[in-house]
């Protein structure tokens, strides 16, 4: 963190690192932290329903490999469709992690484009946050939508940069823009980052936070990806924090011309 820069802040801890990352599609648990490690984040997110815990006994646990002593473990509802799924998740994580509060909630409309369920989010979001969890929550980038779902008391609100898993990078900068104008809560990108210099954008937009899984995962070297997330993300937030220039149709010199000798 720069020494101008406000803290990243979430449900009233600080993060040093603006990154946060998944748990799923890689090779192994120890490649997973290998990555971990080499981006530098402090939380990691866990699919509930696709990564054992400890509800699967006598198999091997993510928590064996990446210790909660040492990051956020941020269990999230991958795989819900609605609203009562996406609780009863919650409140399984909540008891697999000891009264563990903080929790990334995304209900999904499909199973083709996994884009959000923004109804059943709704649904679940203020269930979730009147029975005492800090609520992180994945959704469109409407926002109307956003605004409501601050409202109801997340924590941090998650909108897509593209669907899950495309990598197509940030589609609508201009709806991102919007959400960040109206919002008190930290903005966090989440979903669509394919490469180093989405996540330099999205943090060049000024949102305060980028989440990815796949597309450090499923890269070639995803340990080597990771290192270029971590490093994208500060120079982006660096480049957000020290204002662009303004663009301009045409050139404009970089030094004066009066006083010249000729």
């Amino acid at each position: 963190m720069t020494s101008n820069d406000t803290p990243f802040r979430i449900a009233g801890r600080d993060y040093t690192s603006r990154l946060i990352v998944g748990s799923g599609k890689y090779q192994s648990f120890q490649q997973n932290l290998d990555a971990l490690v080499a981006s530098g984040a402090e939380m990691i997110t866990v699919a509930i329903r696709r990564v054992n815990l400890g509800q699967h006994a006598g198999e091997p646990s993510l928590l064996e490999i990446i210790s909660p002593k040492k990051y956020t473990i941020l269990p999230n509802t991958a795989g819900c469709y609605n609203a009562a799924d996406a609780v009863r998740t919650c409140r399984m994580a909540r008891e697999l992690l000891d009264g563990h509060k903080l929790v990334k909630l995304e209900v999904l409309g499909d199973q083709k484009t996994l884009y959000p369920n923004v109804t059943e989010t709704l649904i679940a979001a203020e269930e979730l946050v009147k029975d005492g969890f800090d609520v992180m929550v994945y959704t469109s980038d409407d926002p109307l939508i956003a605004k409501r779902l601050e409202e109801l008391g997340c924590v941090a609100v998650m909108p897509l940069g593209a669907p899950i898993g495309s990598g197509l990078g940030i589609r609508n900068p201009y709806n991102i823009r919007m959400i960040l104008e109206n919002a008190t809560v930290p903005i966090i990108v989440d979903a669509g980052v394919g490469t180093a210099s989405d996540a330099a954008i999205a943090m060049e937009l000024g949102c305060h936070g980028v989440l990815m899984n796949t597309a450090i995962a499923e890269a070639r070297n995803p340990v080597l990806m990771a290192s270029a997330m971590k490093k994208a993300v500060e120079s982006g937030r660096e480049a957000f924090l020290a204002g662009r220039m303004p663009r301009r149709l045409y050139a404009s010199a970089s030094s004066p011309i009066d006083g010249t000798f000729f």
